[in-house]
């Protein structure tokens, strides 16, 4: 926008070992430009979240490496705050090894250096939580563009199908299914037009950026799309916990 970049960086969530956290990397990186987009860039570093702090939650953040709701890591984030991505180094794993505790959404650890096995001199530290002040569905066409336009990325579901993940390379996406039935979420960052006046959207996947348009990928607009204009969320940004609503949350219609 304007020359400049207001992305988080791309990420990839089957290394170092393959992790279903799709749920928490497409929504983490369209909260984070959001983020980037009402700093102006005006930070030393652009905002990353914490993808493994959501999947170390252990289901309270939307899931773990088996799957989980989107939805839910936008609560997380209105009623808890998300950490900066440096709190916690993606690991691709779920907690196995002791209940979920605050060390596990921020931590660091002191020498001296642990021994093979050992977990090391590693505490709780306090850090700045990234929350939304409200979240809201997003669907179709209309709503997707004018929500692009106005406020920055969206995170939405996907049809992940064989042809998709192993063939595409370039270009502008479409296959058409029978039915949709949502399994995977990814970001989408903007819409153009093609050459021949047809118009797409710009996704960013969790894939590596060796997968597709380094990271990205286009996608037929309107129809044949792996039903990507059918269930997206969105956040408004914000480093203040909304002190207005601290009995349940109700999802905004």
């Amino acid at each position: 926008m304007d020359g400049k970049n207001y992305l988080s960086w791309n990420k990839n969530q089957h290394i170092p070992r393959y992790c279903g956290s799709c749920w928490a990397q497409g929504t983490t990186s369209a909260l984070a430009d959001r983020f980037n987009i009402m700093n102006g860039l005006n930070t030393a570093t652009p905002v990353g979240l914490s993808a493994q702090a959501m999947v170390n939650a252990q289901g309270l953040a939307g899931g773990t490496c088996n799957g989980g709701d989107p939805a839910q890591v936008y609560e997380w984030a209105y009623e808890v705050g998300i950490p900066d991505s440096s709190c916690e180094q993606y690991a691709g794993e779920n907690l196995s090894q002791h209940r979920f505790t605050d060390k596990d959404m921020c931590r660091d650890c002191l020498p001296p250096i642990p021994a093979d096995g050992e977990p090391g001199n590693c505490a709780s530290v306090p850090y700045r939580k990234y929350y939304v002040s409200e979240y809201y569905p997003v669907t179709g066409v209309d709503q997707m563009k004018s929500e692009l336009a106005t406020h920055g990325p969206i995170g939405c579901g996907i049809q992940v199908t064989d042809n998709f993940v192993n063939n595409y390379k370039s270009g502008v996406y479409s296959e058409k299914l029978d039915s949709v039935e949502l399994n995977h979420e990814i970001s989408v960052v903007g819409y153009g037009v093609a050459d021949d006046g047809s118009e797409f959207w710009i996704g960013r996947n969790s894939w590596g950026t060796y997968w597709g348009e380094m990271g990205f990928f286009r996608m037929k607009m309107y129809e044949d799309n792996l039903g990507i204009e059918t269930d997206c969320t969105a956040g408004v940004p914000s480093y203040n916990r909304n002190l207005f609503n601290d009995e349940a949350h109700q999802f905004i219609q």
